[in-house]
C-alpha cells in the first residue's frame, strides 16, 4: 500500500513538474524575445531617437494636427491649404484679387448687417467687429526669425566646424531644393512641404518599425558606399597640418 502511494506521488510530482515548465520556458522565452525586440527597436530609431513622435514635434496642439488626434481639424487645415494652392495655381488667382474680393464680402456683409434692422423696423443691432490682436503679430515674427536664425547657426556651423560628409550631405540637400525649386515655384514647393507635414508623420507612427528598418538598411548601404569612397578617393587627397593654439 505505501509503494502504491509513493509510486502515485511520484507520477503526479513529474506531471506537475513537467506541465509547469513547459508554460514557464515559453513564457521565458517570449519575455526574452520581447525584451531583445524593444532593445533592437531603441537602438534602430532613425536619427537615433528615443522620444515619441508626439514629443519631437512639440506636444502641443501643432502636434496634435500634424499627426491627426482630431480628424475634424487636421481635414479642415489640409482643405484650406489645397483650396488656396487651388486658387492660386490652377485658377490663376493672384493675392491682391483675393484680398480685396473678401474685403469687400466682408463690408458687403456688416452693411446688410447694420441697414437690415431699419428696414425691418427693429432696433439696431451691434455689427460685429473683427480685430487681430498685436501680440499675434509679434509672436509670428520672433517664432519666424527665431527658426531662420537657428538655420543659418546650422549651417554656419556645418560649414565652419562639421565633417566633410556632413558638409556633402547639406550641399546635396541644398542642390536637391535648387532643383525642386527650378521645377515648380515657391507656393508649390511650400504646398508639398504642408502636405507632408501633415502626412508623413502619421504614416510614420503607424508603420514605425517597417521603417525604421528599411531606412538602417539604406543607411548601411550609403555608409559601405561612403567607406569605399574614402579609402579610394578622399584618404588620398592631402590635407595642410594646422596647430591650434591654446589661450590660456
Amino acid at each position: 500500500m505505501p509503494e502504491k502511494i509513493t509510486a502515485e506521488s511520484i507520477l503526479s510530482n513529474i506531471v506537475e513538474t513537467l506541465a509547469e515548465s513547459v508554460p514557464k520556458q515559453k513564457s521565458v522565452s517570449f519575455i526574452e524575445e520581447e525584451k531583445t525586440d524593444s532593445v533592437k527597436s531603441r537602438f534602430n530609431r532613425l536619427f537615433g531617437r528615443q522620444n515619441p513622435i508626439h514629443h519631437l514635434l512639440g506636444g502641443g496642439k501643432s502636434a496634435d494636427v500634424l499627426l491627426w488626434r482630431n480628424k475634424k481639424i487636421s481635414a479642415s487645415v489640409l482643405t484650406a491649404a489645397t483650396a488656396i494652392w487651388i486658387l492660386f495655381e490652377w485658377l490663376n488667382y493672384h493675392f491682391l484679387t483675393l484680398l480685396s474680393l473678401a474685403l469687400v464680402l466682408g463690408m458687403l456683409a456688416q452693411f446688410i448687417w447694420s441697414n437690415a434692422s431699419g428696414l425691418m423696423n427693429r432696433s439696431p443691432s451691434k455689427v460685429p467687429r473683427l480685430v487681430l490682436p498685436n501680440d499675434l503679430f509679434v509672436n509670428v515674427g520672433r517664432s519666424l526669425g527665431a527658426e531662420i536664425n537657428r538655420a543659418l547657426q546650422f549651417l554656419q556651423d556645418v560649414a565652419c566646424r562639421g565633417s566633410l560628409k556632413q558638409f556633402l550631405v547639406v550641399v546635396l540637400c541644398l542642390w536637391a531644393a535648387a532643383v525642386i525649386g527650378s521645377w515648380c515655384n515657391f507656393l508649390t514647393v511650400f504646398y508639398i512641404g504642408f502636405v507632408a507635414a501633415h502626412t508623413l508623420p502619421v504614416l510614420y507612427e503607424r508603420y514605425e518599425d517597417q521603417v525604421d528598418n528599411f531606412f538602417y538598411s539604406v543607411f548601411e548601404q550609403l555608409q559601405n558606399h561612403y567607406r569605399k569612397l574614402d579609402a579610394g578617393v578622399l584618404s588620398k587627397i592631402p590635407r595642410g597640418k594646422f596647430k591650434a593654439r591654446k589661450y590660456e
